[in-house]
């Protein structure tokens, strides 16, 4: 103990140490150093978003720039479903729970605003054809009254729009899908959507906040899984139907849905002889509720 007592006392720091904590040169290597990281983080980043691929933004730096700005102030929670707004006709959407069963196993990573993109679970080249079919037989039939056209959110896929659009979205687009993942951005009715979301099949879009962000997507803008076998690729179709639904008022699937969407065989037959919107002759629409039905879609 008498030893510890007689320890030599620390060396003291030198006197010069704050000195060169301030010097020039050290500052200068530290501004390097964190211009490096920078630099490298960014290149490393801007790599990424050229590996999403086409999309509605130009893959240039200045598209880069972009995105890193809207990402500021994009979606924190994709997964948060909007209430239906009580001037929306119809409240109700065009799925049920009954028709639209929970996507087994867990969601795909996502990644991207414009574009946004599946990093995994991707359709394979036979699913995602098929799934291509499926939509242009949608396009094919006259009753629906669709076109196929290349997409006006992504300029760069094909997609389907509606020939008499009742909801506003750019150019009456429907929907459109991506090659390089398999999955789909498509506009529903907000009942429709928050159904999707609850039953993992996709995600809102992270600038579909309304206001101001209308002038890139629409509020219920969303982005549903790439399907994983045939019969996931049923169920998008049915989905895809709900978005016909809602942008053109047409029912695609009007043969399946007559006891469903609360229809006589004889309203049906009625229906196509009269050419009539399935929504409008749902709920009894005349062309001032179809105004309130569009009003903020």
């Amino acid at each position: 103990m008498a030893d510890l007592l007689h320890l030599p006392p620390p060396p003291l720091l030198p006197t010069s140490l704050p000195s060169i904590l301030n010097s020039p040169l050290l500052q200068t290597l530290f501004t390097l150093s964190i211009l490096a990281l920078a630099t490298v983080y960014i290149q490393h980043d801007y790599h990424k978003f050229l590996a999403l691929g086409p999309g509605g933004t130009p893959a240039t730096p200045l598209g880069y720039l972009k995105i890193k700005l809207l990402s500021l102030v994009c979606l924190r929670d994709p997964y948060r479903p909007l209430p239906v707004p009580p001037h929306f006709r119809p409240q109700r959407g065009y799925l049920s729970p009954s028709t639209l069963h929970t996507r087994p196993g867990k969601r795909p990573l996502v990644q991207g605003i414009a574009p946004q993109r599946q990093r995994s679970q991707k359709s394979s080249a036979d699913i995602y054809a098929r799934l291509v079919r499926g939509l242009r037989a949608l396009a094919k039939e006259p009753r629906n009254r669709l076109m196929e056209r290349t997409s006006c959110f992504e300029k760069h896929s094909s997609g389907l729009f509606a020939s008499t659009p009742i909801t506003r979205t750019c150019g009456g687009e429907i929907c459109h899908a991506h090659p390089s993942d398999g999955s789909l951005h498509m506009t529903l009715h907000p009942a429709d959507a928050k159904l999707v979301l609850e039953n993992r099949w996709g995600e809102r879009h992270p600038l579909a906040k309304g206001g101001w962000f209308r002038r890139f997507v629409p509020r219920e803008f969303v982005l549903i899984y790439a399907p994983r076998s045939e019969e996931e690729v049923d169920v998008v179709l049915g989905i895809v139907a709900a978005g016909v639904w809602w942008v053109s008022g047409v029912d695609v699937r009007r043969e399946e849905n007559v006891k469903d969407r609360g229809l006589s065989e004889e309203d049906m037959k009625k229906a196509k002889e009269e050419n009539e919107c399935w929504a409008c002759r749902l709920h009894g629409c005349g062309e001032k509720s179809r105004e309130k039905m569009v009003a903020d879609a």
